[in-house]
């Protein structure tokens, strides 16, 4: 019986080019990201001013992790504490949490089986609301034609977590590009790695200059090379705090290089993602997730439903992985287990049970891509997966014999 020998959580390296921009950046002694020598313009500039180009956006800022760009969107946008924020009910405690951090009420909306945001549920549950933090979980989009029209008849401003969707589109148009603010994450699972970080794109000069001023760049405003012109800031450089979250020009030298390469790599979490996909299909009791032909979607993770099976048989199929080296993540586990929180877990945001939406958390199952997997391993990952899901359909919830026989 064959065995996994791999690490989920085992990163590519960082790029020999970003290695020694990273060097030049120590040598200088300069992390800082106002800290310049004349004529001399910093790192974290120049990636904003570069993933501003990347993305289409006029305007972009490099803060210090995905969670405090989320908030630091909310805080442009306005948001008073008391404030209805909607969001996904499938998403990572940090979009919730950032909604909390600025003392608005989270309001969750439920799931489908695409692992999309449900637009009748949002529909709903939009009265009294007028910004919806949407989270692209895992890399899943949305019909982002049909949420802007819903969100726009009904005014309601979109901020969009595209954490999991670096370099993806919906109808060829990237995330990000959707809504009034896009919001990015630099975390070490994320598309680019500086072990954290974050980006903000928008093309609204007022919320930019906002969000700029909260970052903390005091009256150094005009040292961004993708920040809107000094007039935008006018009137707002006196009444908006400091709440100090900047990214450092170490950070920013590492993912420059990264930047540059993003298509290359996102073709090969592709691969990998569509290897696995084959390797499950017509797995019994196993559902795989459709995706739509408008989705360009970008895989650094994969996921499938086990719809309707017990906790019993979902723990038992978890545990036959695990023992064959393949980790397997359950996001509808009654306790929180490291990342999979779900929106019941948020007890600082209560929230009515929905019983069509908690169907379906129960049976999601999630599994890391890392790069340094080959499409042999993926082959090798969906083997087990099909083999131990198909044995625990069958009624099989013993633990897997793992002896070595003899040819």
């Amino acid at each position: 019986m064959e065995r996994f020998t791999g690490s989920f959580t085992q990163q590519e390296p960082i790029p020999d080019t970003a290695i020694a921009a990273a060097l030049r950046v120590m040598q200088s002694g300069r992390l800082h990201r106002y800290n310049t020598a004349p004529d001399e313009i910093a790192e974290t500039a120049l990636l904003e001013e570069e993933f501003a180009a990347a993305t289409g956006a006029r305007y972009c800022l490099a803060v210090a992790s995905g969670g405090y760009a989320l908030a630091t969107a909310l805080r442009a946008m306005g948001v008073q504490p008391g404030d209805r924020v909607l969001t996904n009910a499938f998403t990572l405690a940090p979009v919730p949490g950032a909604i909390a951090s600025v003392g608005a009420v989270p309001v969750f909306v439920g799931v489908t089986e695409g692992l999309v945001i449900d637009l009748d549920d949002l529909a709903a549950k939009a009265e009294g609301a007028r910004v919806l933090m949407l989270s692209h979980m895992r890399g899943h989009i949305c019909d982002m034609g049909a949420l802007m029209r819903l969100c726009d008849a009904r005014g309601i401003t979109v901020i969009e977590d595209c954490a999991h969707t670096m370099g993806a589109t919906w109808d060829g148009q990237l995330t990000g590009r959707w809504g009034a603010m896009g919001c990015f994450s630099t975390q070490t699972y994320k598309h680019m790695n500086s072990g954290e970080g974050g980006l903000i794109i928008s093309d609204d000069p007022a919320l930019m200059a906002r969000a700029v001023l909260l970052s903390g760049s005091y009256m150094l405003y005009t040292r961004h090379r993708a920040a809107p012109p000094a007039e935008a800031f006018a009137d707002l450089r006196l009444t908006t705090p400091n709440i100090s979250g900047r990214m450092d020009n170490l950070r920013a030298a590492i993912l420059r290089p990264q930047l540059a390469d993003l298509p290359r790599q996102c073709a090969r979490w592709n691969e990998r993602y569509r290897a696995v996909e084959a390797g499950l299909a017509e797995t019994p009791g196993l559902t795989r997730i459709q995706r739509p032909a408008a989705e360009g979607f970008v895989a650094s993770s994969f996921q499938f439903l086990l719809l309707d099976w017990t906790p019993e048989a979902i723990r038992a199929v978890i545990a036959r992985c695990g023992a064959r080296g393949v980790e397997l993540k359950w996001f509808g586990a009654p306790e929180p287990v490291a990342f999979t929180s779900r929106y019941d877990s948020w007890t600082y945001a209560p929230s009515a049970p929905m019983p069509a939406t908690d169907r379906i958390l129960h049976g999601i199952i999630d599994m890391r891509l890392p790069l340094t997997f080959s499409l042999e391993d993926c082959a090798q990952i969906a083997r087990i997966i099909r083999a131990e899901v198909s044995a625990v359909f069958q009624g099989d919830t013993s633990a897997p014999d793992l002896t070595p026989r003899a040819d």
